[in-house]
């Protein structure tokens, strides 16, 4: 039986803010699609302008072709980006190897759950479904349809339980473990262009922001 938590009705994303770069990401409402493009001027972060408490959030994902080493590509929901005490969900690709995602969560800032998970595809060959379905005690990360990973809440432990965006950004992530993470970037093949199609977020448990950050 599924988590009544997730249930709440999805309904494509209306509206995004651009947190930098907004000339490297594109949005077409009507067609429910995204891109974001890393080249010379960087990379770009969408994100919802709501909040949401818990549901299924989705995407049909088809990463950057050619050599991105070095790049992150990612969706995932946090609480405020940037800040150092959120909370947050996420599918992250890395760009060393994509026949790969890692999976991760934080509570109050701290994370150091990484899970790798082999794909069985390269990920920007096609589009594949991404869904993270978060409720009060467990997480979902699911993958065309199966479940790749279940994380449920531990009695006196930290689980995410604070509003969260959902965002998507392409970055640069090279100097991170001097470059252990996601390689170290080549650039070779840019523009890189990460597309997002089809993304559906739980309209029933948005919360409303009172802010533009």
């Amino acid at each position: 039986m599924e988590d009544s938590a997730v249930q709440p009705q999805t309904q494509p994303i209306k509206e995004i803010a651009i947190d930098y770069t907004p000339e490297a990401c594109t949005h077409c409402p009507v067609s429910n699609s995204i891109t974001l493009t890393f080249d010379h001027r960087g990379g770009s972060r969408w994100r919802s302008t709501t909040r949401f408490l818990y549901g299924t959030f989705s995407s049909f994902i088809q990463c950057p072709k050619g050599n991105t080493s070095g790049l992150n590509f990612n969706i995932y929901l946090s609480s405020l980006e940037g800040d150092k005490s959120q909370d947050e969900i996420d599918f992250e690709f890395l760009g060393k190897d994509k026949t790969i995602v890692q999976t991760n969560y934080f509570t109050t800032g701290t994370g150091n759950r990484e899970q790798i998970h082999h794909l069985g595809f390269d990920c920007s060959d096609g589009f594949h479904e991404y869904t993270i379905k978060w409720n009060p005690d467990s997480i979902e990360w699911v993958i065309d349809g199966k479940v790749v990973r279940r994380a449920e809440k531990k009695e006196g432990e930290a689980f995410p339980e604070r509003p969260m965006f959902l965002y998507a950004s392409v970055w640069d992530a090279s100097s991170i473990a001097d470059g252990w993470w996601t390689g170290p970037y080549i650039g070779c093949d840019a523009p890189y262009v990460c597309h997002y199609k089809d993304i559906q977020v739980p309209v029933a448990t948005a919360v409303e922001c009172t802010c533009d950050q």
